[in-house]
């Protein structure tokens, strides 16, 4: 059985997964740091569209998937659709995202300034992504 979604809700939270990292890897904002750290060249990222294609899928997938796990939270606990949705986000980011960044970056030896910025971007992220699914839940019966 697949739970109730809102489908606009995810296609919605998917579009601002790329407002999010739009302004996050700005240079003036996160991007010049993260540059040096990640050891990107201005020129190298030149050809974005490969990148840009999976990165809508991607989140299309993370906002379909936090969308489902937001319902089945949401009629397991009942009350709040939003809390349901922010609890549960932040919940698989600190399980699966955060962990896992965190696991392949010590193992890569990667800076830890690095995997502090990425994993705050991905909490960000998910966090707005909870906050569009929240407010606009599917018609629950």
């Amino acid at each position: 059985m697949v739970p109730e979604i809102n489908y606009w809700a995810v296609i919605l939270a998917t579009l601002s997964t790329m407002i999010v990292g739009s302004v996050w890897y700005t240079p003036k904002v996160f991007g010049d740091r993260w540059m040096k750290l990640a050891k990107v060249t201005p020129g190298s990222a030149s050809n974005a569209v490969v990148p840009i294609i999976v990165t809508v899928v991607v989140s299309f997938v993370s906002a379909w998937v936090l969308a489902g796990a937001t319902t089945i939270a949401h009629n397991f606990y009942n009350g709040s659709y939003l809390i349901a949705a922010l609890v549960t986000g932040v919940l698989l980011w600190a399980g699966f995202t955060a962990a896992r960044f965190i696991t392949h970056d010590a193992f890569e030896g990667r800076p830890s300034g690095l995997t502090i910025m990425n994993i705050a971007h991905e909490l960000v992220t998910v966090v707005v992504m909870a906050l569009i699914i929240g407010v606009w839940p599917p018609a629950l019966g």
